[in-house]
C-alpha cells in the first residue's frame, strides 16, 4: 500500500500547467548538471564498443519462424542441414528505454535534502542517457511509442519527455505498459511507494516479454530516517489526508518496519525476474548511483549481444 502521507507539512498540490512550467523552468540548470556528472562519471568508465549502423556483418544464426526467405544465406545454409540467416549490427542492438516517476510525491523535499526526488531523478535519467549516447547506444522515454534513437536525438526527447505532461506516465506512480523490442531493456527510476502488487505485476509484465530491467529507488532521507519527534503534522501528499501525533518518534520502529517489508517484496521479485534494484537518497550526490546504474547496465547489454567472430 502506498504510504499514505508525507513525512513533512507540504502545500497543496498545484495544478499540471503550473508543474510543466515549473519543471521547464528547470530543466535547463537540471541538464546542465546531468551533462557535468555525466562528464565525471564517463571518466571513470572504459569505452565500450560501438553498435555501429547496421551494414556489419555480426555471425549466421538459425532461421526462426518469422525470418523472410530473403534473409536466408543459401551458401552457408548449402553446408549444413539447417537454414542459417546473416545478422548484422542493427539486428544485435540493444535499446534501452527510461522511465522517471513523474507522480505528486516525487514533488517531495525535506530540509535534509539537496533537491526534490523528481529532479534528482530527471538529473539520474538525463545523466544516465549521455552516457549511453556516448556509448553508442540507443535510448529513449519508456511510453509515448517514441523510437529508440542515438546521439544527441536521444537526449533532447528524454529532455522533452520529462518536462512534457502530456506524455503517458508523466503523472503516474507506476511506468506505462508498451510493448519493446528485442533485447530491449528498462530502467524505472522512481520512489516506488506504490503498492508492491502492482509494482510487482508491472516487473512480470515486462519480463513475460523477455525484457531486463533495472530499478533506482529515490528517497528523500526523511522517508528512510523518519527523523521527526515532538508534535507532528503529517500531510498527505496524493490524498487529502493529515495525521496529527503528539510524540511522531513513537512511530519510527513501526515506520521502518513498514518500509523494508514494502522494499524486501520489491526487491525478492526484481531479482527473481532478472532486475536489478538499487536505491538512492536525496541528501547524496548522485554520481555513484549513476555509475552504479551504468554498470549494472553494461553486462547485460555486452552479454546479450552476439560476438563478432574474431573479436
Amino acid at each position: 500500500m502506498r504510504l499514505p502521507f508525507s513525512l513533512a507539512a507540504t502545500p497543496a498540490a498545484t495544478g499540471l500547467r503550473e508543474q510543466a512550467e515549473a519543471l521547464a523552468e528547470a530543466l535547463p540548470p537540471l541538464a546542465a548538471e546531468a551533462e557535468r556528472i555525466a562528464s565525471t562519471v564517463a571518466q571513470g568508465v572504459h569505452g565500450r564498443r560501438r553498435t555501429g549502423m547496421g551494414e556489419s556483418f555480426w555471425q549466421f544464426r538459425r532461421f526462426r519462424e518469422g525470418d523472410t526467405a530473403a534473409s536466408v544465406d543459401w551458401r552457408h545454409s548449402a553446408r549444413s542441414r539447417h537454414l542459417f540467416v546473416r545478422e548484422i549490427e542493427l539486428e544485435a542492438a540493444e535499446s534501452v528505454w527510461i522511465w522517471r516517476d513523474g507522480s505528486p510525491s516525487m514533488d517531495y523535499a525535506s530540509e535534509l535534502a539537496l533537491s526534490t526526488k523528481k529532479d534528482r531523478a530527471t538529473v539520474l535519467a538525463l545523466a544516465l542517457t549521455s552516457l549511453l549516447v556516448q556509448g553508442g547506444e540507443s535510448v529513449a522515454p519508456l511510453g509515448g511509442g517514441a523510437t529508440a534513437t542515438a546521439g544527441r536525438t536521444a537526449l533532447r526527447r528524454m529532455a522533452h519527455a520529462l518536462i512534457d505532461t502530456s506524455e503517458p506516465g508523466n503523472q503516474s506512480s507506476l511506468p506505462p505498459p508498451q510493448r519493446l523490442p528485442r533485447y530491449a531493456q528498462v530502467v524505472l527510476i522512481s520512489d516506488f511507494l506504490s503498492p508492491a502488487d502492482d509494482i510487482v505485476a508491472c516487473l512480470k509484465g515486462y519480463a513475460a516479454d523477455g525484457i531486463q530491467g533495472h530499478l533506482i529507488q529515490v528517497l528523500d532521507p526523511a522517508e528512510e530516517d523518519f527523523p521527526f519527534t515532538g508534535r507532528t503534522e503529517f500531510e498527505g501528499i496524493e490524498e487529502n489526508l493529515r495525521l496529527m501525533r503528539g510524540r511522531a518518534e513513537r512511530l519510527r520502529g513501526a515506520y521502518h518496519a513498514q518500509l523494508a517489508l514494502h522494499r524486501n517484496r520489491i526487491m525478492d521479485a526484481a531479482q527473481r525476474l532478472n532486475f536489478t534494484f538499487a536505491t538512492h537518497r536525496t541528501d547524496r550526490a548522485p554520481h555513484t548511483a549513476l555509475l552504479a546504474l551504468y554498470g549494472a547496465l553494461s553486462g547485460p547489454i555486452d552479454a546479450r549481444r552476439p560476438s563478432r567472430p574474431g573479436a
